[in-house]
C-alpha cells in the first residue's frame, strides 16, 4: 500500500470593521433588519459607480505587512464574473494578478517545530450578500428555500490565499487560529466565526509521499469553525486516499462539509480562474500606496502573536505560552511578572482562575495582581477568589486580602476535625470500611467550618490521619 502525503491550501476571508462598505457609504456592520443597509451601489443598480474605501485599503496593507508580504507599488481592482443569487451585479469587484499584498509568509509555532506557510497574496474585495437557507440546520443541505439578505453585500473583505504548504489538519487549524489572533490584535476585524466575519475555504489533495506533484484538489467551502475545518480535512484526506487505492480518480469539485453528519456532499464543480473571466474594473483607477504610509504602518505593527509565543516559551512551556497568547493574557502576564510574581504561578492563575472571572485585562493593576499571585498559598481560598473577582475594579487594593492568613496550624485545626468526625460517625465508618471518596466530604466540612481559611493541604493530611 502506498504512503500518502496530504497537500492543503487555505483561502481565508476576513471582513474589515470599517464604518462603511467597500465602495459606497452604506453602514458596515453585523445585524440590522434584512436589506436595510443597502443603496444603488451595493445593489448593483445600472449607472451606480463605486468609490474605494481608503481605510479598507490601509488596513489591508497593515495585514499584508504583518504577513511579511510585499506591498505593491501599483494594485488593480478586477471584475470577477459569476452568477449567484448573492451577487446582484453578476460580478464581484476583487483583485487578481495585481493585488495589494503578495509573496508573504507566516511561521506557525507548534510543540514540534515551526512550519512556515507561504502567503500567495492578500487581496481586497467586496463581500457578497448572505444566503439564508430555510432549514432546521441553517445549512444548504436539506433546505427547502434560500433567501438573500443584501446587508452584507459590499462589506470590505480581505482574502488571504496560502501556498499549498500545509500537510496535516492540526497545522491548518493552528495557522487559522494564529491568523485570527493576528487580525484581532491589529484591530482590523472582530473575526467572529459564528457571525461570519471570518470564514475559510480549504483545498485538499493527496499525493504519494516523496512526490512533489500537485494532484487534483477539492475545496471545502465556507467553513467557520477551526475544529470543523480539521475534521473536514481529515475526512477528505481519507476519502481521496480511498478513491486512489480503489483505482478511481478524484474529481475537482467544491464540497459542503456537514459537521452534524461529518459528510461532504458535492455542491458544484470547482471553478478555475478562466471561468471567472477576470478583467480590470473600468470604473476604478489603480491604487498606488505611498511609500511613507507603508513605512509608517510597518513601525506601528509591533510584536506579533507568533513571535510572543516563541519568546514566552523560552521561559514557560510551549503549552503555557500558547494559552497565554491565544487567550490575550500574555501582556498582562508580562506586567505581573515584571511586578515581582513567579512566572509559572502567574501563568497558572491567569489561565485557570483569572480568565474565568471575565475581568477586562486592560482594567487590571498588574502590581496588585502580582501581590495576590505571590500570596496565593498564604491567604484563604475564599479571600483569594474574592480578590481576583474584584482586581479589575477602580482603586482595587490587595492589602486587605493579604491580611487574611490561612490557618495551617494543626493545633487549631485538630479540634475542628475531631468535632466533624464525631458529628458524622456514619460517614467515618464508611470511610474506614473502604469508601475513601468520602475524604472530600470531611475536607469540605472543615473548610466550611473555618470559613474557607484552613489550608486544604493540611486539612487533607490531618483528616486522613484521624480517620486511620
Amino acid at each position: 500500500m502506498s504512503t500518502w502525503e496530504p497537500v492543503i491550501g487555505l483561502e481565508i476571508h476576513v471582513q474589515l470593521k470599517t464604518e462603511t462598505k467597500m465602495f459606497c457609504r452604506c453602514r458596515n456592520g453585523f445585524g440590522g433588519e434584512p436589506n436595510t443597509q443597502t443603496c444603488p451601489v451595493c445593489l448593483g443598480f445600472p449607472g451606480a459607480l463605486p468609490v474605494p474605501n481608503r481605510r479598507a485599503i490601509e488596513e489591508t496593507i497593515k495585514l499584508g505587512l504583518a504577513l511579511d508580504c510585499e506591498i505593491a507599488e501599483r494594485a488593480v481592482f478586477h471584475r470577477k464574473n459569476y452568477f449567484y443569487p448573492d451577487l446582484p451585479k453578476a460580478y464581484q469587484i476583487s483583485q487578481y494578478d495585481e493585488p495589494l499584498c503578495s509573496h508573504g509568509k507566516l511561521a506557525v509555532p507548534t510543540p514540534d517545530g515551526e512550519p512556515v506557510i507561504g502567503i500567495t497574496r492578500a487581496h481586497l474585495e467586496e463581500d457578497a450578500a448572505k444566503n439564508i437557507h430555510v432549514a432546521a440546520s441553517g445549512r444548504i443541505r436539506g433546505a427547502t428555500a434560500t433567501l438573500v439578505d443584501f446587508n452584507r453585500g459590499g462589506t470590505p473583505l480581505v482574502e488571504i490565499v496560502t501556498e499549498p504548504d500545509i500537510h496535516d489538519s492540526e497545522t491548518a487549524k493552528r495557522f487559522l487560529q494564529l491568523l485570527r489572533q493576528t487580525v484581532v490584535e491589529l484591530g482590523l476585524s472582530d473575526a467572529e466565526l459564528e457571525k461570519g466575519s471570518m470564514r475559510f475555504d480549504v483545498n485538499v489533495s493527496v499525493r504519494p509521499a516523496g512526490s512533489d506533484e500537485l494532484r487534483t484538489r477539492t475545496e471545502l467551502k465556507n467553513m467557520n469553525s477551526f475544529n470543523f475545518a480539521a475534521k473536514g480535512i481529515e475526512r477528505e484526506i481519507a476519502r481521496q486516499i480511498r478513491v486512489y487505492e480503489e483505482g478511481g480518480t478524484v474529481e475537482q469539485e467544491t464540497l459542503h462539509f456537514d459537521p452534524a453528519h461529518e459528510e461532504s456532499p458535492p455542491m458544484r464543480s470547482k471553478e478555475e480562474a478562466q471561468d471567472y473571466r477576470y478583467f480590470p474594473e473600468p470604473d476604478l483607477v489603480p491604487v498606488h500606496p505611498p511609500e511613507d504610509l507603508v513605512d509608517r504602518f510597518r513601525t506601528e505593527i509591533g510584536e506579533l502573536p507568533g513571535a510572543r509565543i516563541r519568546r514566552i516559551a523560552d521561559t514557560l512551556s510551549f503549552y503555557d505560552a500558547d494559552v497565554l497568547v491565544t487567550g490575550g493574557l500574555d501582556r498582562l502576564w508580562s506586567a505581573v511578572v515584571d511586578a515581582g510574581a513567579d512566572p509559572k504561578e502567574a501563568a497558572n492563575v491567569l489561565a485557570n482562575q483569572f480568565v474565568a472571572t471575565g475581568t477586562d485585562v486592560s482594567a487590571v493593576d498588574a502590581g496588585e495582581l502580582a501581590k495576590l499571585v505571590q500570596a496565593r498559598a498564604e491567604i484563604p481560598r475564599a479571600a483569594f477568589d474574592e480578590a481576583l473577582a474584584k482586581v479589575g475594579e477602580a482603586g482595587f487594593s490587595a492589602d486587605p486580602y493579604l491580611a487574611q492568613k490561612v490557618v495551617a496550624d494543626a493545633s487549631e485545626l485538630d479540634p475542628v476535625i475531631d468535632r466533624i468526625i464525631e458529628a458524622n460517625a456514619g460517614q467515618a465508618a464508611q470511610y474506614r470500611g473502604g469508601k475513601h471518596g468520602l475524604l472530600g466530604f470531611f475536607v469540605g466540612q472543615v473548610m466550611k467550618e473555618t470559613g474557607g481559611k484552613a489550608d486544604p493541604r493540611v486539612v487533607n493530611e490531618r483528616v486522613r490521619a484521624k480517620l486511620g
